[in-house]
């Protein structure tokens, strides 16, 4: 016994020391390959990025490797997920909407300086006219002055032999004088030069020192020139660009986040990204040509989240209750026909809503039509439209608050029905004194959670009416049957600016208010527990 005691500890600890042997190695080939990672960021030149990513890759090392952190081991992936997709992401918008991040000013001062000081234009006063000729299983291209009436001279220099393979890196091409003994095949014919059209493109040639004054570099510009390239812009020590061809100055304006001239005013596309402060979020309450939109869709948004939860929680407590008699016969049936709007996907419901109520192919204005002789434009009146929003999303919504006062009524004690018919009590009796106030604590969390759905339900909008009919005279588009969150989406991604920042913090101002609806459901829940 003590023998094979001791051949089992012997093989417990020989298994110890192989997952030691193949621990650490794995652990220092994830860590290089980390660092790396952080590395290739830094260099892109990404600090923060790669800042978070060190802190990301240390923390898991540590939580992993140290004996302290043993605890956090299972919590870890769940926490760092939690930072990754829903704390860095908020933060980031947050900080979004203290800049003037657009689709005009989308890049930082820097690649915005250094994008306009590679801008060239060709140099029409010295283009060299070229041909190519067959040398072999190569090719010799040859370069003629070209004056500015079109007319070409003689071949003023030669390249050596050139295969004219693809390639993506600009190629340096060497040209000389032509000699007694340079020979030239008949030129290539336009077809053929086409053929190596992207090769071409590829090549930087290089004249002999002195053979000409404005440059000694040459570049293709099209299927029949080379020429120099001239640089618009110069660096100067203070930061500005001077513009070559008149010689104005442009300093970066860290207010506005473009490139601007002094005397003129003129400013530089593209722009950078600056700190703006709070100047979105004053212009939400001070700019009276955004302030009026804001506030009608921050109503409408609100109005459009209580009236349904109103009209749901009256339709499904409704049938919920009726459903509850027991002396209707088909009950289940009934139940069933009517939560099949909750079956279907909603999106499909929504588009075939959108096509019933069609001012003139529509099923709803045909059976209007033929009974009253009208043809309501639900699309194109305000009024209309916000009331053909209101009657989709009751019908979406109702059968779950059906569903739910269902469970909440089966859990009503029958004995006080049954006391309070003996009292004489009718239906209305019964539901006032005893169905509505014992299934309204625990139905009042979930009708503030259906309130902040609705408060954000940008499928509905964006499906039915995109917003539509839009204000008028606005300097953000802006739709009558927007609600908060279809607006950012319309000032982000459908404005002609694009103006990310501004629907930052438009987001982030919608960020609070769910939040506070959150805290308010919370604190109900945990009232409602004790």
């Amino acid at each position: 016994m003590t023998r094979t005691s001791n051949l089992n500890s012997s093989q417990a600890a020989g298994s110890s020391t192989s997952s030691s042997l193949l621990k650490w190695p794995l652990v220092a080939t994830l860590a290089l390959a980390g660092l790396y990672l952080v590395f290739n960021i830094y260099a892109a030149g990404q600090l923060w990025w790669a800042l978070g990513l060190l802190v990301l890759l240390g923390s898991a090392f540590f939580v992993y490797l140290a004996k302290i952190s043993f605890a956090y081991r299972y919590l870890y992936p769940g926490l760092a997920g939690m930072a990754i997709f829903v704390a860095f992401p908020l933060l980031y918008t947050v900080q979004i909407g203290f800049t003037n991040y657009s689709s005009s000013n989308l890049l930082s001062q820097e690649r915005v300086r250094s994008y306009l000081l590679e801008q060239t234009a060709p140099d029409d006063a010295h283009l060299m006219s070229y041909s190519l000729h067959a040398d072999g299983p190569q090719y010799l291209l040859a370069l003629r002055p070209l004056s500015p009436m079109g007319e070409l001279g003689e071949v003023a220099f030669v390249s050596g032999p050139l295969a004219l393979m693809n390639t993506q890196a600009p190629v340096r091409v060497s040209m000389a004088a032509p000699t007694a003994s340079t020979h030239l095949a008949p030129a290539l014919p336009l077809k053929e030069v086409l053929k190596h059209r992207d090769v071409l493109m590829s090549l930087v040639l290089s004249l002999p020192e002195g053979a000409a004054s404005h440059g000694t570099d040459l570049h293709y510009l099209g299927v029949s020139e080379f020429g120099p390239l001239n640089r618009l812009w110069q660096a100067n020590p203070d930061g500005s660009l001077t513009q070559a061809s008149d010689g104005a100055v442009y300093h970066p304006n860290g207010e506005t986040g473009f490139f601007e001239n002094a005397a003129t005013g003129e400013r530089l596309q593209p722009g950078f990204k600056v700190f703006a402060g709070l100047k979105h979020y004053q212009r939400m309450v001070m700019d009276p040509d955004f302030r009026g939109p804001f506030f009608s869709i921050f109503l409408w948004t609100v109005s459009f989240s209580a009236l349904t939860v109103l009209f749901t929680l009256l339709i499904g407590m409704a049938l919920a209750v009726l459903l509850n008699w027991e002396a209707l016969r088909f009950r289940t049936t009934y139940r069933t026909l009517l939560f099949l709007p909750y079956a279907v996907p909603g999106f499909i419901s929504i588009l075939v809503f959108k096509g019933l109520f069609n001012q003139n192919f529509g099923e709803i204005n045909a059976i209007l039509d033929s009974l009253f002789g009208i043809k309501p434009a639900w699309f194109a009146d305000p009024a209309l439209a916000r009331s053909m929003l209101l009657i989709v999303n009751t019908w979406l919504g109702y059968p779950y608050i059906m569903v739910l006062c269902t469970g909440l009524l089966k859990a009503i004690p029958a004995d006080l029905y049954e006391a309070s018919a003996i009292a004489g009590a009718g239906p209305l009796t019964n539901f006032f004194k005893i169905t509505a106030p014992l299934i309204a604590k625990p139905l009042t969390p979930l009708l503030i959670g259906i309130f902040a759905f609705n408060f954000n339900n940008f499928v509905l909008i964006a499906l039915l009416t995109d917003g539509r009919p839009d204000y008028l005279n606005t300097k953000v588009p802006a739709g009558q049957t927007d609600i908060l969150v279809s607006y950012t989406y319309r000032i982000a991604f459908q404005d002609s600016g694009q103006d990310f920042g501004l629907a930052a913090a438009v987001s982030t101002v919608i960020f609070l208010m769910v939040a506070a609806m959150s805290l308010i459901n919370l604190r109900l829940m945990r009232a409602n527990s004790r």
